[in-house]
């Protein structure tokens, strides 16, 4: 038998343990939002794919206030495309606004905007078309140049669609798709894969005309000639899939959660009432008073509600049941690097960017550098460069906050850095989290690592793929630290 004091010291330890519980949950809930944050596409390149793929269409977009356009007319064939794979809200013949940014979607005076962005039936009908017509020329492939890698060694590029469904039903009666991710791998000629990055593609550009020598003797090269998906997909199954199911399941496992505890709440109140309504209702009647309302009329409401219930709670768990689509490739591209180009055409090309093993070592040395002082200041830093997010290290304070951290490990003598339009959207889009941390080099000595805050003003135009930044500027601004 416990005694007092030993039950309450009990009770005290599991309320602490769960107090601790609830506390991680919601630290790891702020962690994938700022993370989803800092990976999102800027409206700037939401509206430059939505405003051609809907000229395209038929479809054009009339400017009305700043940021604001008005639809006067959606296409037949997107709006037929809808009614095949839509489901929820369908799309309308015309829009008197539609906004690419939240701000923009109230404006005095003015009619309500919707906000065009992945998961609005417009786009998605609309997306859905692009895809149609153009799915064979992803799989017919494209030569693109990586203009921020100074290695020599090409690779090819693997686009991955996978699906995730639930046991909801799409208008067709197809099963319901509720989460669709297209996933980078990327193989060399050695057979080594290793993962493409979040949207590898903004990195990427097409060859210049006085390059079109080169592309062409590599095309003849015989390793492009041979099969490589099925290792591919055998990188995107064992560890990208299992990812995107996890994420996918732990995210709808707790929206249907939340929802049956306000449904259970909502309708058991609703049924507790209509069958008190109901004794009460009965008591009346027999004992000869005749009630505003009939007994059997509440009683109905009453088993209403209680069906109501036991259907949306079937509804609700089938939803928390996912699964998973079988990946497969929908189209691929040979990526040159540029330290490969400046090679072809007898440029001089530093020993680190021809020396695969010496860039390991530069990056291992830089990312060292970093973490260790990560540590120093009490952080707990993970990294994470495998995923190509954007950032190489995500550091967790000891408040709950997060830190995104790109390392740039440049050998002493260098005089650029390259940074990536992947790596400036995450830094815009998250610009109190974002730091850029640059470490020098020599040998097995490292200096630094050097800190830059919000080391990115403004967004790349379209085209641009990469950016190259002075060192020594860069230098200037930084704060040396370590």
């Amino acid at each position: 038998m416990l005694d007092t004091e030993h039950l309450k010291e009990i009770i005290g330890r599991n309320a602490l343990a769960a107090d601790h519980l609830a506390a991680a949950k919601v630290f790891h809930l702020k962690e994938e939002m700022e993370k989803a944050e800092a990976l999102k596409l800027q409206p700037f390149f939401i509206y430059s794919f939505f405003q051609e793929a809907f000229r395209r269409q038929g479809g054009q977009l009339k400017p009305r206030e700043p940021g604001r356009y008005e639809i006067s007319h959606v296409p037949a064939a997107i709006r037929s495309r809808d009614r095949v794979i839509g489901f929820g809200k369908p799309v309308l013949r015309r829009y008197q606004r539609i906004c690419f940014q939240k701000d923009k979607t109230r404006v005095h005076g003015k009619p309500m905007a919707d906000l065009i962005a992945p998961g609005h039936p417009l786009m998605d009908a609309t997306l859905d078309l692009v895809l149609e017509q153009y799915r064979n020329l992803l799989k017919q492939g494209t030569v693109l140049i990586d203009r921020a890698d100074e290695s020599i060694t090409p690779r090819v590029l693997y686009i991955i669609d996978h699906a995730i469904r639930d046991g909801g039903q799409e208008r067709s009666g197809a099963q319901r798709i509720i989460s669709r991710r297209m996933q980078f791998v990327l193989i060399d000629k050695s057979g080594y894969v290793t993962h493409g990055g979040h949207a590898p593609y903004l990195d990427y550009e097409e060859p210049a005309a006085d390059e079109q020598d080169i592309v062409q003797e590599l095309l003849a090269e015989s390793w492009l000639h041979e099969s490589m998906e099925k290792p591919a997909l055998a990188y995107a199954v064992q560890t990208m899939v299992p990812d995107h199911m996890g994420e996918v399941k732990e995210r709808r496992e707790r929206m249907v959660d939340a929802t049956l505890r306000a449904v259970h709440e909502r309708l058991t109140r609703e049924i507790t009432y209509w069958s008190h309504r109901y004794n009460k209702l009965l008591a009346e009647m027999q004992a000869g008073r005749q009630p505003r309302m009939q007994p059997e009329n509440a009683r109905r409401r009453a088993e209403e509600l209680t069906e109501r219930l036991q259907r949306r709670t079937a509804e609700l768990e089938a939803q928390r049941h996912v699964a998973s689509s079988t990946p497969h490739i929908v189209g691929g591209a040979l990526i040159i690097p540029q330290g490969l180009i400046d090679s072809r055409k007898g440029r001089d090309v530093p020993q680190w960017a021809a020396d695969p093993k010496l860039r390991a070592r530069i990056e291992k040395l830089a990312m060292n550098a970093v973490m260790e002082h990560e540590r120093t200041l009490g952080h707990e830093p993970i990294d994470v460069s495998r995923e190509k997010h954007g950032w190489d290290i995500l550091s967790r304070t000891g408040k709950g906050d997060v830190r995104f951290i790109e390392v740039k490990g440049r050998i002493r003598g260098a005089t650029t850095v390259t940074v990536t339009k992947n790596e400036i959207l995450a830094g815009l889009n998250q610009p109190e989290r974002f730091f850029l941390a640059i470490v020098l080099v020599d040998g097995e000595t490292t200096e630094g690592p050097y800190y830059l805050k919000t080391p990115f003003e403004r967004e790349p135009d379209f085209a641009v793929t990469s950016v190259n930044f002075d060192l020594n500027n860069l230098l200037e601004r930084a704060e040396k630290l370590g």
